[in-house]
C-alpha cells in the first residue's frame, strides 16, 4: 500500500538535550524504502538542513519551513523565502519548542503568510500549557481560509486526543495527524466523524519508528480504500502533490 509520511523529522534536538535524536538523509532514505513510504514530509531545525535534504532528495522528501513566532518579521521572511524559492510545501510550529500559544497575536503573522500562500500550517498538538487542541481550534477559527494540521493530535493524553477529534467536527479547516497518538481506534473514529479526507498517516521518525506507526493505522479498523486515505490520498491532496 503506498505511503506518503506527513510528519518526520531529520533533527528535534542538540547534542545534551533530552531530545538528542537524529536521522541522516540516507538513513531516512532506507527506512522509507524499507516500509515503503514513497515521499516524507520534514521539518527541521535550522530549515538549512531540510533544504539540503530536499535537494538531495527531491522525489522523496519535501521540506515545510519551521519557524519561530516570536522572531516576527524574521520568520515570516523566512516563510515566504523557503515556499516561493525552494518549493517548500508549508509551514511548522512548535509552541511547546519555542513558549507560545497558538492563538496569540505573535502567530496571526504566520497564519497570515500561510493564506497568502495557500500551504498549510502544520502545529504541534498535546502538550500544556502552549500547544493544546483548544488553542489551535481557536486560531482555526480565525483564519479559516487556512488548514491547519494538529501534528499527533493531541499525543498521549486521552482527554487532549478526544478535544483533538472534538475541535476537528467543529472547524473544517483542521486536520489531524496521527503520530505518536497511540489510541488505534481513535483514528476510525477520527475518519468517520471528522472527515474521511483530513486524517494524516505520520511518523515523526526519527521519535517513532515507522513499523509502530504504520500498524497502528491498520489494525484502526479501517477497510482497504479507508487506509488509502490515511496513508496516502490525503496528505497528498492537501500539499498539491503531482
Amino acid at each position: 500500500m503506498k505511503k506518503i509520511d506527513a510528519h518526520a523529522h531529520m533533527r528535534v534536538g542538540h547534542p545534551g538535550s533530552w531530545r538528542n535524536f537524529s536521522i541522516t538523509p540516507q538513513e531516512l532514505i532506507c527506512q522509507m524504502d524499507e516500509y515503503e513510504i514513497e515521499k516524507t514530509v520534514i521539518c527541521t531545525l535550522p530549515n538549512e538542513e531540510t533544504q539540503k535534504a530536499v535537494n538531495e532528495f527531491p522525489d522523496r522528501l519535501i521540506g515545510t519551513v519551521w519557524v519561530n513566532p516570536h522572531e516576527g518579521k524574521k520568520a515570516v521572511a523566512q516563510i515566504y523565502d523557503y515556499i516561493t524559492h525552494h518549493n517548500f510545501k508549508g509551514i511548522k510550529l512548535q509552541p511547546l519548542a519555542h513558549a507560545f500559544v497558538a492563538n496569540e497575536p505573535i502567530v496571526y503573522p504566520i497564519a497570515q503568510a500561510a493564506e497568502n500562500l495557500n500551504v498549510p500550517l502544520f502545529i504541534h498538538c498535546g502538550h500544556p500549557p502552549y500547544s493544546l487542541p483548544w488553542s489551535i481550534a481557536q486560531l482555526a477559527e480565525a483564519f479559516p481560509k487556512i488548514k491547519i494540521v494538529m501534528v499527533h493530535m493531541g499525543h498521549g493524553h486521552g482527554v487532549y486526543i478526544q478535544a483533538s477529534i472534538d475541535m476537528a467536527k467543529k472547524y473544517p479547516n483542521l486536520y489531524l495527524e496521527t503520530s505518536g497518538m497511540p489510541m488505534h481506534t481513535k483514528i476510525q473514529e477520527a475518519y468517520e466523524q471528522v472527515g474521511a479526507n483530513r486524517v494524516l498517516f505520520g511518523t515523526d521518525i526519527p521519535l517513532h519508528h515507522p513499523s509502530v506507526e504504520i500498524q497502528k493505522i491498520l489494525v484502526s479498523g479501517l477497510n482497504k480504500s479507508q487506509l488509502e486515505d490515511v496513508f496516502y490520498n490525503n496528505i497528498k491532496k492537501l500539499l498539491n502533490l503531482a
